[in-house]
C-alpha cells in the first residue's frame, strides 16, 4: 500500500496556473501534490556570444529551492558562491527538455532563460518544473507573438516529465518525498506530447532492475505524461 493510498497508476492532483508573475513574459505556478513550483520565463533581446550571427536563439533554465520549501531551512546556494552539483544537473535537465521541443531559429537571435523556483518540497520537483517550464515557456512565445517579435510558434511539441519508481516492490507512478526517500529504484522520465523520449534517469538504490521493470516503469510513464500534457492543453486553451 503506498503511503497516500494512491493506485500504482495514480497520480497526485496536478495543478498549472498562468501568469501569476506579473512582470514575466510567461509564467506557471505548477503543484504536484504539496509539490510547488514556481517557473517564470523572461525574454532577453540577445542569444549567446557562441550563437550571434547563426541567426537562431537559446532557451535555458535556472533551478532553485528556497531555503524553507523542505522540513528544515537550507542555506541559500548564493551564499557558498555557486549552485550544488545536484541544482547544476537539474537546470541543465530542464534546459534539454525545453530545446528538445523548440525550433531555436524561430526565436532569431534571442534567448528566454526559465527560472524554476521550487516553493514547497514533496518529491518530483525536477519533473513538476519541466511539466510547468513548458507552460511558462508557451506562454512567453505567445507574448513574443502578439508583439511581432516572433511571426510563428517555436514549440513543435509538448513535454512533461514525470518520476516513476519500485517502492516495496511495487512499481508505481508519480513518487511523493515519503516514497521516493524508500523506494528501492527511482527514476525520471521526460517525454513528449507524440511520446518521444528526452531523457530518463534511473536509479537503484538497493537490488539492481530489471529490463522488465524498466518497461513497467516507461509504462506508467507514459501514463503519466498523457495526463500531463492534457493539463497543459487544458491550461492554454
Amino acid at each position: 500500500m503506498r503511503p497516500s493510498n494512491r493506485a500504482a497508476d495514480a497520480m497526485r492532483p496536478v495543478t498549472l496556473e498562468r501568469a501569476v508573475a506579473r512582470y514575466a513574459e510567461g509564467s506557471c505556478l505548477v503543484s504536484f501534490g504539496n509539490t510547488k513550483v514556481l517557473c517564470t520565463a523572461s525574454l532577453e533581446e540577445r542569444a549567446p556570444p557562441w550563437l550571434r550571427g547563426s541567426g537562431k536563439g537559446w532557451v535555458t533554465a535556472e533551478y532553485a529551492m528556497l531555503p524553507r520549501a523542505t522540513h528544515e531551512r537550507t542555506r541559500r546556494e548564493v551564499n557558498s558562491g555557486k549552485p550544488s552539483g545536484r541544482t547544476q544537473e537539474i537546470q541543465r535537465l530542464i534546459g534539454r527538455s525545453l530545446r528538445a521541443v523548440t525550433n531555436l531559429s524561430a526565436i532569431g537571435e534571442k534567448q528566454v532563460t526559465v527560472d524554476c523556483d521550487v516553493i514547497q518540497a514533496d518529491g518530483g520537483t525536477r519533473t513538476a518544473a519541466i511539466t510547468g517550464a513548458w507552460v511558462a515557456l508557451h506562454d512567453c512565445f505567445a507574448w513574443m507573438r502578439t508583439r511581432s517579435i516572433i511571426s510563428v510558434d517555436p514549440l513543435r511539441d509538448h513535454v512533461a516529465a514525470v518520476s516513476c519508481g519500485i517502492y516495496k516492490g511495487m512499481p508505481v507512478l508519480d513518487l511523493e518525498y515519503e516514497e521516493d526517500s524508500a523506494a528501492d529504484t527511482d527514476a525520471n522520465f521526460v517525454l513528449t506530447g507524440k511520446g518521444g523520449i528526452v531523457e530518463v534517469q534511473g536509479t537503484a538504490e538497493a537490488e539492481p532492475f530489471t529490463e522488465a521493470q524498466l518497461l513497467e516503469l516507461l509504462r506508467l510513464a507514459r501514463i503519466g505524461t498523457e495526463r500531463l500534457v492534457g493539463l497543459q492543453k487544458e491550461a492554454i486553451a
